[in-house]
């Protein structure tokens, strides 16, 4: 399997439970400002690199839920910065399933550009430095969100946001795949 299978074979993944979450609570997350998304993926990455420090987690579950939800909160983020937050779930199922696919595709082109000028160097990575990677990207975004977006030379939020996803999208390869 190539990487842009793997890519497409893992989102899959990560779609199946948006997906059903969506069917269970509606897109509940429109209210979600693009802050709260950031922190909302922030307390994952610190859960994956807590678990990865100390081997130890209370709660029974590992890291692949957590770097599903990074995927899934990224995604949201790219969709309430197109859109704007809501007051309310103002989204039909099939709507947000739409916006969803739209980030995602763009996601793995991204991947594929960048895939291709750094010739899968993220292969030869340990996932931990997906984990420090996003973290250092929500610490990014957090900066830029406090700038409201008024930077001097960085991309914006929603190259961050879409950054996490990626790195996200590789921890769940090796997970899924192995090295």
């Amino acid at each position: 399997m190539d990487t842009r299978q793997q890519f497409e074979q893992v989102v899959a993944l990560c779609r199946d439970l948006y997906a059903k979450k969506l069917h269970d609570y509606g897109a509940a997350w429109r209210i979600l400002r693009p802050t709260s998304v950031t922190d909302q993926i922030f307390i994952k990455a610190n859960r994956i690199r807590s678990i990865e420090t100390t081997g130890v987690a209370l709660v029974d579950e590992g890291v692949r839920p957590e770097w599903i939800a990074i995927v899934n909160y990224s995604i949201i983020g790219l969709i309430q910065l197109k859109l704007g937050y809501s007051d309310r779930d103002d989204l039909t199922e099939q709507q947000a399933l739409d916006l969803y696919d739209e980030q995602a595709h763009k996601a793995l082109e991204l991947m594929l550009a960048k895939n291709h000028d750094y010739g899968e160097a993220w292969r030869s990575m340990r996932p931990s430095s997906y984990t420090d990677l996003i973290l250092m990207k929500i610490y990014r975004t957090k900066q830029i969100e406090a700038l409201s977006g008024a930077t001097l030379v960085s991309e914006g939020v929603d190259a961050n946001y879409m950054d996490m996803m990626n790195y996200a999208v590789f921890g769940l390869i090796k997970l899924e795949f192995g090295e």
